[in-house]
């Protein structure tokens, strides 16, 4: 394992911030605790994803621990919804002294539900997601509905990453213009090129120069045929923070080595030079999660 810096997550191999472990809506791979040691045998860091609720409190216990783990906290309204003091409850939890900022996620369970070709058992045999989904980030005049600016100014003013969840592409655009405005410093498109959010490298491209934004291209997409290796690396050539992350943790996906494994076809694929890989999978995230 490499040499650790004590004041952040930049000396680890490789940084992942989305990987999905229990408890959660449905059944996971792997529990927090072990996803740490999964990321520690690799020498990497991982950001652990929850849509049932924050990761923060299970992050900084396995911190004490001596695992590599940071956490987050979807805004949906079964994990405490779009407040701001759920942001707050969830910075205080996830501990003084974490070397990566919390990544707070716009909902998750919200308008219409994605169609996924997952397998999924609920975690809980009461618990059906749907009852949960709210009504996605915008109001309808189009514009960001009133609590999504306030979290969106919370975000500003404390140590996180604000990620777009769910949003679709109209909405993850007018989450930026507004981050901008009110000058949010760190974002991250989540999924970007996911059908549910809908952005190609054209779009990408244009939104290179917004200060503090970060594009997610997740393992996950590719794993599930909606793009190729080829369009990874198109995604890569067109914005300079892109960041390579798994969205992985379902029982039927590979696990953190068979992930790994698959990356090194991938981006020899993509015909991505030793800096890019570099920059997606370490720097980038690093960058993006240092306080």
């Amino acid at each position: 394992m490499p040499e650790r810096a004590v004041d952040g997550t930049a000396a680890y191999s490789l940084v992942d911030v989305h990987y999905h472990a229990g408890p959660d809506l449905y059944d996971r791979r792997l529990t927090s605790a072990a996803a740490g040691r999964a990321y520690a045998k690799v020498g990497g860091w991982v950001v652990l994803k929850s849509h049932l609720t924050s990761t923060a409190a299970r992050a900084w216990e396995a911190r004490q621990e001596g695992l590599p783990v940071s956490g987050t906290l979807v805004l949906n309204e079964l994990a405490g919804g779009i407040r701001p003091s759920s942001v707050e409850q969830a910075v205080y939890a996830h501990g003084p002294d974490t070397p990566a900022r919390l990544v707070v996620h716009l909902p998750t369970l919200a308008g219409p539900a994605h169609t996924s070709t997952l397998r999924r058992t609920s975690f809980h045999p009461l618990l059906h997601a749907d009852r949960w989904r709210a009504d996605g980030v915008l109001a309808p005049d189009g514009r960001l509905r009133r609590d999504v600016g306030e979290v969106l100014r919370t975000a500003r003013d404390l140590p996180v990453v604000l990620a777009t969840g769910h949003c679709d592409r109209e909405a993850a655009l007018r989450v930026v213009d507004e981050a901008v405005r009110l000058g949010v410093p760190r974002l991250l498109l989540t999924h970007a090129t996911h059908p549910m959010s809908g952005f190609t490298p054209a779009d990408l491209a244009d939104l290179s120069s917004v200060p503090g934004l970060h594009v997610e291209v997740t393992a996950l997409t590719l794993l599930l045929g909606h793009h190729d290796a080829g369009h990874l690396g198109d995604v890569v050539r067109a914005h300079p923070r892109v960041v390579f992350s798994s969205d992985l943790g379902q029982p039927d996906q590979p696990d953190v080595e068979e992930w790994l494994d698959l990356c090194t076809r991938w981006f020899h694929d993509a015909a991505l030079t030793t800096q890019e890989i570099e920059d997606i999978t370490r720097s980038n995230p690093a960058n993006l999660l240092t306080p």
